[in-house]
């Protein structure tokens, strides 16, 4: 999808952090931008901040947990802006940082409700939208680094485990839909500034148990990947980042490029065991 003047978009997760700042860069090439949250309030501002800046922009409150909260969003979407071409499915949580001994069957089960079965479920409540804009659609769904690369030492097994089920569920449907023409990438940034624990725990519902204490974390922003916590992003550098990668259809969003030495060692071990495997098969 080249030229996106005009064109719709939905951002799950656009009341702050990596998703303000993917509003904000679609805004800027002149998109019409849902900007949905499940803090009302918050998607409100960034349509604001949209809106001052001379682009166009509507709110709204989504839940990404509920189908029914989805369909209305998407009904709105279709009803206010006449249709979709780009999905963001950027929603998502850090239910806890501690060992996993001490992550409760609570603090997965908020995980993966939203940063797996979220943008499952906001895939297929869009997907149709999508689908009446084809060849003029895409998808952008937001994994981490984190997706990739699972260690380093962060206490974060929850949303490392969400984070590679993301990827590979963006790989899976990038392939599905290509003989459609809908495009699918997945991002995986580094550690970008936002207020991804206090959200995180601000907005855990009650069925999932206790809300996590942050307090003493390790790095600040999104905790995306420990191999580049030392380089945290401001969150209006990823819109741009996104858009380009949008126009060259990429599988892959990378924020810190540098982070490819960490993605590098982890595929070098798998491919020593496949040497390890092939002596052993050899042997027997």
């Amino acid at each position: 999808m080249q030229d996106l003047a005009g064109k719709v978009a939905f951002v799950s997760g656009g009341g702050s952090g990596i998703g303000r700042g993917i509003a904000l860069g679609l805004a800027a090439e002149s998109m019409v931008v849902a900007v949905a949250d499940i803090r009302l309030e918050g998607a409100q501002a960034v349509a604001a901040e949209i809106i001052e800046r001379g682009g166009h922009a509507l709110a709204i409150r989504v839940d990404v947990t509920s189908l029914e909260s989805l369909e209305l969003a998407a009904k709105r979407v279709a009803a206010e802006a006449g249709g979709l071409n780009l999905l963001c499915a950027n929603a998502g949580v850090l239910a806890r940082m501690a060992s996993n001994d001490d992550h409760t069957v609570e603090d997965w089960e908020y995980t993966l409700s939203v940063n797996v079965l979220g943008i499952m479920k906001t895939i297929r409540v869009f997907l149709p939208l999508l689908r009446q804009s084809a060849p003029d659609a895409h998808i952008v769904n937001t994994a981490s680094l984190g997706g990739l690369v699972a260690t380093g030492g962060l206490p974060i097994s929850a949303y490392v485990a969400s984070k590679y089920a993301c990827v590979g569920y963006s790989e899976f449907l990038r392939g599905e839909l290509a003989a459609e023409e809908i495009g699918v990438s997945v991002l995986c940034p580094g550690v970008v500034e936002s207020d991804l624990m206090n959200t995180s725990s601000r907005n855990r519902p009650e069925g999932f148990g206790r809300s996590a204490a942050f307090e003493g974390a390790a790095t600040p922003g999104d905790v995306d990947s420990p191999a580049v916590a030392d380089t945290s992003m401001p969150a209006e550098e990823v819109g741009p980042i996104v858009v380009e990668a949008i126009r060259a259809n990429r599988p892959y969003i990378f924020t810190h490029p540098h982070a490819r030495q960490a993605v590098e060692k982890r595929f070098q071990r798998i491919f020593d065991d496949f040497e390890f495997a092939a002596q052993a098969v050899g042997k027997t």
